[in-house]
């Protein structure tokens, strides 16, 4: 069975936000141990489209924003503070996907259950980790009109013109016919999680899945 965890803060995860490098290593390390891994595998996220396959670790980051592997023990992270962390499973195949605004619209989610299925992976389940809610993502109304018009399920009302992300990435994963579990924590309002947009300049925290 796959498994499925995602954590806090305060131990930042990420390389690029200010923190001591061998500080954020022992972090990672430290998790890679907590969870009994093989290895843990981080990306070098850029709310881009870029999925990648991995049949072993790397020691450098990949360039992508969503990993999937069928390696048993390899730990797939995606790092947030705000954006959805959404872990695939199946099976036979798992993946992480970093979910914001951009990759959304980009496809990042279809992209990464196509590469799944067409891996063999059958019977995939989401988890939707904490992240910014629908209530407090508040956007300029041109935006709101340009994602609401392609994802009508993260529309709010046009007054408040705020993006209900996750309620927009169940909309595509249900269009898919994936069963879904969202946490329904908000990073903004819980300060037990990394948020962006409360904090400005923080660390992030991070979804991790395995085989």
């Amino acid at each position: 069975m796959p498994k499925i965890h995602f954590t806090s803060s305060p131990d930042n995860l990420a390389l690029h936000t200010g923190d001591d490098r061998s500080v954020v290593l022992e972090n990672r390390e430290r998790l890679r141990s907590q969870l009994q891994l093989d290895s843990l595998q981080f990306m070098s996220q850029s709310h881009s489209d870029v999925v990648k396959v991995l049949h072993s670790f790397s020691e450098i980051d990949p360039q992508a924003d969503a990993l999937v592997t069928q390696k048993p023990g390899l730990g797939l992270a995606v790092l947030v503070a705000d954006c959805i962390p959404l872990l695939l499973s199946s099976p036979t195949c798992v993946a992480a996907v970093h979910v914001g605004r951009v990759g959304m619209t980009n496809g990042i989610i279809d992209k990464t259950l196509d590469i799944m299925e067409g891996l063999g992976a059958t019977g995939i389940f989401a988890w939707i980790g904490p992240s910014i809610c629908g209530a407090c993502y508040e956007v300029s109304p041109e935006m709101y009109e340009e994602v609401t018009t392609f994802f009508p399920a993260s529309a709010t009302s046009t007054q408040q013109h705020s993006l209900d992300l996750p309620r927009g990435a169940i909309g595509i994963l249900r269009e898919r016919g994936i069963d879904t579990h969202a946490l329904g924590i908000c990073t903004l309002e819980n300060p037990q999680f990394f948020s962006y947009r409360r904090d400005k300049t923080i660390g992030r925290q991070a979804g991790v899945i395995s085989l």
